[in-house]
């Protein structure tokens, strides 16, 4: 055997197609969120029906970048309407949209045939150049035409890997002759539905005072959004969906919004002086009044939420809520749990979130016990003068309700002393002074006659113990290390390269965006793939390989977007022939990470985990660079579609649920990322984050350390940017300090791609390798011959050990050896091996 590859020879529709798929379905559906519904506007009936905005015919599945996900078919609204039975009497209008974007490609295409190669790579992190249109001026007469009382419009906007989106340029609220046509149709008709198809949310404030009847929050939903949104609409799903943001009404209500990225005028510092007061924590706290609150989103039908019990065990606060369907449509319900920590030596946010559930599906009737709890850690907040985490004494509120601005008080938790819970080493200290806005001192009511309990910690306070760590030993390890040399590890701990990514030795995957070395299979170690994510696996859904072993792609099959408009002088080269063997990958596109957690379904995203890991069994993938946990710091973050939330334990619990679904398959690892504060894309590579500690942790490391202490994930990516003025791949406080002594992460830690020592020279200071390793990022990715010099210098130069390659070295030999895919095809089946 020469190699192996999981793709199949013919392009049939799997079962595990089908499967995945299924999951898909449900997970659009309970990750769309309904944000008005007057009048009962929704669900409608089947029947003619006028559809308009880009977003309807040209739906957007996903954000582009490492987000893209290569499926074999994602259905549009106007398609999951039509295949309903609707009749759409606007066709005129929709095919003229299409013909818009489809000019505007080949414009596009060719100016992009006239760059270099260098500046047609430099692209592959952008947007494809070529926006969805806003689509042409309705027309009365096609509104008279269409004969019916119901008017649809979908708003679409695509943000990606890159770049911050621009209020300048209308990628964060409505343009003119969007406001126009909806102006124009609610006028005309009389029910008008506004949809937003958005990897996150918009500034709509221009059109809330028109007579609008319903507005859906779609976001993107991925390969079987228009099923689901045509399903919803039509009453056979319920909506079920909760904000995982704060929607303010305008973008100056966002705190320090003017400071945020381009907008300040200087891309390369970041100061984060908000502090703690993320999203709802700053609305609740100023007393903002958002335009949707964190959590809300409606039903077609309505829920009563009884407090059956409470209580405290030993450091845990439970409850148990009994849900009851008191409205006419099937549906679940979510509830949340908050928490108002009283002010001390520290003031706080008005109210945090603490946990969480979902119903099951329930009936008109029908009824459901839900049992919620939190640790009082959870409670706790962070002193920097001492490096403690704190339970300050005083009343604790504890709140329950199905959103932010929507609760009751349920109990007090009485603390009768200050509580130090964990003491702690100052990281990331800052290299640039700035100060935060104010904590304003909330002001309680505390007379509420509900019950009150009092704590009394059970365990006791935990002193971090801070190490260097050692080098990972078993038997198979062993054998493996005991065989190579300084060069050898080096090999292992930097990943192939541009290279490699088209190698089709031993285990392949075409499309994988890095890969190990394979230069050591003669001594039983393997190459493992890695594959991007968050939104599905994104790898090529159809590629050859020649007679001759090299890879080559399909035209219009490329990996990302970008690569379309390659002119024909490069496709020649790339593109198989006739007697090429084709191989087709299809993959599943799910929701994106912003709409999975709207769905605040943590079984139903363990379940996506799983069917993830399926499809990288199936094709031979060990690490899914995903879930992706930076906070939504900031609306025109690009790559928040890629994220969950702006809350850190909505993110945690969410993250963590993927990853046990993902790691459900012994030997395929999830891959939690970026650690961290990667909170804006416009100048990412130099861009520091400036942030005070007590924010960085209770709000920016908080989900990274939910998911390490729960889901114990085998990986995680450093990010790009700096952190008070060190890179991330290069800080010791974060990878050593926090992720591995703190929190008790066990896996291998790995840079983004690129974010060290470039190939080829480059001038643009990046984060240094042999530093990297030296602090405990054990994969350099993707690798490439400029970062193995740096190391060997590095080495001779005493910034780097002998025994921390060992270390690196050795945790990556550790996961390869132990993986999936090693357990299917070990080194000794392959015929170079005697």
């Amino acid at each position: 055997m020469k190699y192996v590859v999981g793709a199949s020879r013919n392009d049939d529709v799997s079962q595990r197609e089908l499967d995945n798929k299924r999951i898909a379905y449900k997970a659009a559906c309970e990750g769309i969120v309904l944000l008005k519904n007057d009048n009962n506007c929704l669900p409608i009936k089947k029947g003619k029906i006028a559809l308009y905005g880009s977003g309807a015919v040209l739906t957007v599945k996903g954000g582009t970048g490492s987000g893209e996900v290569n499926e074999r078919h994602s259905t549009t609204i106007l398609e999951g309407m039509q295949s309903a039975g609707f009749e759409i009497t606007t066709m005129k209008y929709l095919r003229d949209v299409e013909e818009e974007y489809n000019n505007s490609k080949e414009e596009y295409r060719a100016k992009f045939a006239k760059l270099g190669l260098f500046e047609m790579l430099n692209t592959m992190n952008l947007l494809d150049g070529v926006q969805i249109p806003y689509g042409r001026q309705i027309t009365t007469i096609e509104m008279n035409e269409s004969s019916t009382d119901t008017a649809i419009y979908v708003v679409a906007r695509q943000a990606g890997e890159g770049n911050d989106k621009k209020i300048e340029k209308g990628e964060f609220d409505l343009a003119p002759i969007e406001i126009e046509n909806i102006k124009k149709i609610s006028e005309f008709y009389q029910k008008t539905i506004v949809v937003i198809n958005s990897g996150s949310y918009m500034d709509i404030s221009s059109i809330m005072d028109l007579n609008i009847s319903s507005i859906i929050f779609f976001c993107q939903q991925g390969s079987e959004g228009g099923n689901a949104f045509t399903d919803i609409i039509l009453g056979k799903v319920s909506p079920s969906g909760k904000l995982a943001d704060t929607w303010f009404s305008t973008y100056k209500d966002i705190p320090c919004g003017d400071d945020y990225s381009y907008r300040s005028g200087d891309t390369s510092q970041e100061y984060y002086k908000e502090g703690i007061l993320v999203g709802y924590r700053y609305a609740d706290t100023y007393k903002v009044e958002p335009m949707f609150p964190f959590g809300f989103g409606l039903s077609y039908s309505n829920f009563q939420l009884d407090i059956v019990s409470q209580e405290i065990i030993k450091d845990k606060f439970i409850i148990d809520v009994e849900v009851t369907n008191i409205g006419n449509y099937s549906g679940k319900e979510v509830v949340q749990l908050y928490v108002s920590c009283p002010n001390g030596k520290l003031k706080k946010e008005y109210q945090r979130l603490v946990a969480f559930d979902k119903t099951k599906l329930l009936k008109p009737g029908e009824k459901d016990s839900l049992h919620l709890s939190f640790d009082m850690d959870y409670c706790t907040s962070y002193f920097e003068d001492k490096a403690q985490y704190i339970l300050e004494k005083g009343k604790y509120i504890v709140r329950v309700g199905n959103s932010s601005r929507n609760t009751k008080v349920s109990s007090y938790i009485q603390v009768n002393e200050d509580i130090i819970v964990s003491q702690h080493k100052n990281i990331c200290p800052l290299t640039k002074q700035f100060d935060e806005i104010d904590l304003i001192e909330n002001i309680f009511d505390y007379s509420l006659d509900v019950p009150t309990y009092e704590y009394r910690r059970v365990r006791k306070k935990e002193d971090i113990c801070y190490y260097e760590p050692g080098i990972y030993h078993d038997k198979a390890v062993d054998e493996i290390m005991t065989e190579l040399d300084t060069n050898d590890m080096i090999d292992i701990v930097v990943g192939t390269g541009v290279e490699g990514m088209f190698s089709t030795k031993y285990i392949v995957c075409p499309g994988a965006v890095g890969r190990t070395t394979d230069k050591h299979v003669k001594k039983g170690l393997i190459n493992v793939n890695l594959c991007d994510g968050p939104a599905g696996l994104r790898i090529l859904k159809r590629s050859a390989i020649t007679n001759h072993m090299i890879l080559k792609l399909r035209m219009e099959d490329y990996l990302m977007t970008f690569m379309e408009y390659f002119p024909k002088r490069i496709k020649k080269i790339i593109n198989p022939t006739k007697n090429d063997t084709i191989l087709y990958q299809f993959t599943t596109a799910f929701p994106v990470g912003t709409s999975l957690a709207q769905t605040w379904n943590q079984d139903l995203c363990e379940q996506i985990g799983e069917a993830v890991s399926r499809e990288m069994d199936e094709y031979n993938v060990t690490y899914w660079l995903a879930p992706a946990m930076n906070i939504h710091r900031n609306p025109l973050c690009g790559r928040n579609f890629e994220y969950f939330s702006e809350d850190p334990v909505l993110t945690g619990k969410i993250a963590s649920s993927i990853t046990r679904g993902v790691q459900s398959l012994e030997g395929n690892y999830a891959t939690i990322k970026h650690l961290a504060c990667n909170n804006q894309e416009d100048n990412r590579n130099k861009c520091s984050s400036n942030v005070h500690e007590r924010a960085l942790r209770e709000i920016y490391l908080k989900g990274f350390e939910i998911v390490c202490k729960e889901a114990k994930p085998k990986s995680c990516m450093t990010s790009y940017n700096l952190v008070n003025g060190v890179y991330t791949a290069n800080s010791h406080d974060l990878i050593n300090d926090a992720l591995r002594n703190e929190w008790g992460f066990d896996g291998i830690v790995m840079s983004d791609w690129y974010a060290t020592n470039l190939e080829g020279g480059t001038k643009i200071q990046l984060g240094r390798d042999d530093i990297a390793i030296a602090v405990g990022n054990d994969l350099i990715m993707p690798g490439g011959k400029a970062n193995k010099k740096v190391i060997r210098k590095g080495l001779k130069n005493g910034t780097i050990t002998y025994e921390q390659l060992q270390r690196a070295c050795a945790n990556i030999v550790r996961q390869i050896v132990h993986s999936r895919v090693n357990k299917k095809y070990p080194a000794q089946v392959f015929e170079k091996i005697k």
